[in-house]
């Protein structure tokens, strides 16, 4: 059911939803992972693709897991720079399971940037998806993606948050969106290029 704003304009349905009524599906199956969990969204786009699989680099794991989290991101965008037409998760990754109560506590931890997101969504400037620009979209996208698998502390999360942020926008066909996720995946990488050379001066 859509509901009201106060000035009586429509209120946009929480993007966290459709996940999180996936994941507790799957999850009362017993068949939550990533590939039921993006099928039950209902398509394989690269955008949903992309928010979901971000979204797993960012759960509460014990560390180094990002290796393994952080491959289905590497995949997507990859598939990207070859012009796939949708997303083509190999079995192993699809099999990759996840855990319902961990992806719960993710979304709910990132309302605040969720809020934001969904009050200024608009499909605007959607000439940035046409299909000219998706190889180039996804060498970019894969060069932040890429950061997750750099053995820096804490570094994961903003060129997560930057892939979700993008991956909305990719959904919503908001051009602005999904550039203001570009530009802080452009900060993200710039700053794990950073630490990591301070830390390679500090060895020295």
């Amino acid at each position: 059911m859509t509901h009201r704003q106060n000035d009586g304009s429509k209120r946009r349905p929480s993007l966290s939803m459709p996940i999180l009524r996936q994941s507790r599906t799957h999850h009362a199956e017993g068949t939550l992972t990533l590939g039921n969990l993006l099928v039950g969204l209902g398509e394989r786009s690269f955008g949903w693709a992309i928010v979901v699989f971000s979204l797993v680099t960012i759960l509460p794991l014990p560390p180094g897991s990002s290796l393994i989290t952080a491959l289905p991101v590497l995949v997507t965008t990859g598939q990207m720079i070859l012009g796939f037409p949708h997303v083509r998760l190999p079995g192993r990754l699809a099999r990759i399971g996840i855990d319902h109560q961990k992806l719960r506590r993710t979304l709910v931890r990132l309302r605040p940037v969720t809020r934001r997101l969904e009050r200024n969504l608009e499909p605007r400037f959607q000439a940035l998806f046409a299909p000219r620009h998706e190889r180039l979209l996804g060498l970019f996208l894969f060069i932040i993606a890429f950061t997750l698998f750099l053995p820096i502390p804490f570094s994961g999360w903003f060129p997560a948050i930057s892939l979700f942020v993008f991956g909305v926008g990719l959904i919503e066909r908001d051009g602005i969106i999904a550039m203001l996720g570009l530009l802080a995946g452009a900060l993200s990488v710039m700053l794990a290029v950073f630490i990591a050379l301070s830390l390679a001066a500090g060895i020295d």
